[in-house]
C-alpha cells in the first residue's frame, strides 16, 4: 500500500505542504496540484488517490470531482473548512468516497487515506460467485449486473444495500431518509425517489423489470 502515488490538490500551499508530509513519512508517492485543471491534468497520468480541496477558484473540488468520477473510479478524499451538512451530501452524491472538515488531525487524515486505498485495492474486476442479476460485494461495496461491475454513488449503494438487506421489505422513503441520509437530515423525501430512479435505470437490462419496485403509497421494495 505504501506504493501508493497520490495527487493533492488545494490551492493553499501549506495545507499542500502539510498532507505531503505525513504522507510521505508513510513512504506515498505524492503529486500537487494548485487549482483543478491541473489536477486534472496530473490525474491522467494515473494516480491511486486524490486528496482534494472543495474551495478553490476556478475549477472548485465539486466540479473536479465530477469529471474524475465520470472517467474512473479514483477514491477522492475531499477536504474542505466548510463543515455545511449541504456541502459533505453534495460532495459523498456527485462522488467522492470520504469527506475530512479542516482542521484535520494528521492521525485521522492518514487513517481515512489509509482506508480508502485498502478498499481500493481490494477492488477487482471480476464479481462474487452470481447468484442472480445483480451482485453486490459488500465487501468492496461494489455491484455487478449481469457480470458488468455498475458505478453507484456512494449515496446510491446505500440505498441497495439498505433495499436487499431484507428483500420483501416495504421500506418507507422516511425510513430510508433515516437510514441513508441520517436522522439530522431534514430534506424533502423526494430525494429517495430522484436517487431511487437512477438506481433502478443502472440495476437493469433493456426489457428487464428493476429488482427494486415502487409500492404505492408505501415506498419501495427489493425483490431479489
Amino acid at each position: 500500500m505504501q506504493s501508493a502515488k497520490i495527487l493533492v490538490v488545494d490551492d493553499e500551499s501549506p495545507i499542500r505542504g502539510f498532507v505531503r508530509r505525513y504522507l510521505e513519512r508513510d513512504g506515498y508517492e505524492v503529486i500537487e496540484a494548485s487549482n483543478g485543471r491541473d489536477a486534472l491534468q496530473l490525474a491522467k497520468l494515473g494516480v491511486d488517490l486524490v486528496v482534494l480541496d472543495l474551495m478553490m477558484p476556478g475549477l472548485d473540488g465539486f466540479d473536479v470531482a465530477r469529471h474524475l468520477r465520470a472517467s474512473g473510479d479514483v477514491p477522492i478524499l475531499m477536504l474542505s473548512a466548510r463543515g455545511d451538512e449541504v456541502d459533505r451530501v453534495t460532495g459523498l452524491e456527485i462522488g467522492a468516497d470520504d469527506y475530512l472538515t479542516k482542521p484535520v488531525s494528521p492521525r485521522e487524515l492518514m487513517a481515512r487515506i489509509k482506508a480508502l486505498l485498502r478498499r481500493s485495492r481490494l477492488s477487482g474486476s471480476r464479481p462474487p460467485e452470481p447468484s442472480g442479476p445483480v451482485v453486490i460485494d459488500t465487501d468492496t461495496r461494489q455491484v455487478w449486473v449481469h457480470g458488468e461491475r455498475v458505478e453507484l454513488t456512494p449515496r446510491e449503494y446505500a440505498l441497495l444495500k439498505t433495499l436487499a438487506s431484507t428483500p420483501g421489505k416495504n421500506f418507507t422513503r422516511e425510513e430510508l431518509l433515516n437510514r441513508v441520509w441520517g436522522p439530522e437530515y431534514l430534506g424533502d423525501t423526494r430525494r429517495v425517489d430522484v436517487h431511487i430512479s437512477n438506481l433502478r435505470e443502472k440495476l437493469s437490462r433493456p426489457g428487464e423489470t428493476p429488482p427494486i419496485r415502487s409500492i404505492w403509497g408505501v415506498g419501495y421494495r427489493y425483490e431479489s
